[in-house]
């Protein structure tokens, strides 16, 4: 009876974690543009340029997308900026929660269906 108390008690925890970081955290298989950042800056001075973004396996016409004040770098506030502009426009076109639109995946990874 209390090793079945404990269990359900263990479940319930593991449940409400999640859901309490499905709420505030990216959309579901997306991972955090802090983290996809930190990946594509590989010499760690703070931003992305063209090299690097072009390393991560990203298509170089892109880059001016996110680049919002054009000057050849992506800073973690303009990548997050393009998050939520992407988000935003996924949510009014009937998309759910958000994110990025599907297209190659950041670093390169296989997309998640």
């Amino acid at each position: 009876m209390r090793r079945t108390l404990l269990v359900a008690l263990a479940t319930l925890t593991t449940l409400a974690g999640g859901v309490a970081l499905a709420q505030d955290g990216p959309p579901r298989g997306m991972p955090a543009p802090e983290d996809i950042f930190k990946r594509w800056d590989t010499n760690n001075d703070g931003v992305v340029d063209l090299a690097e973004w072009k390393a991560a396996g990203r298509p170089e016409e892109r880059f001016a997308m996110i680049d919002a004040n054009k000057d050849g770098k992506i800073t973690l506030d303009e990548l997050k900026a393009a998050f939520e502009k992407m988000r935003q426009r996924r949510m009014q076109q009937g998309g759910g929660e958000g994110g990025p639109p599907p297209g190659p995946p950041p670093g390169g990874m296989p997309p998640q269906n």
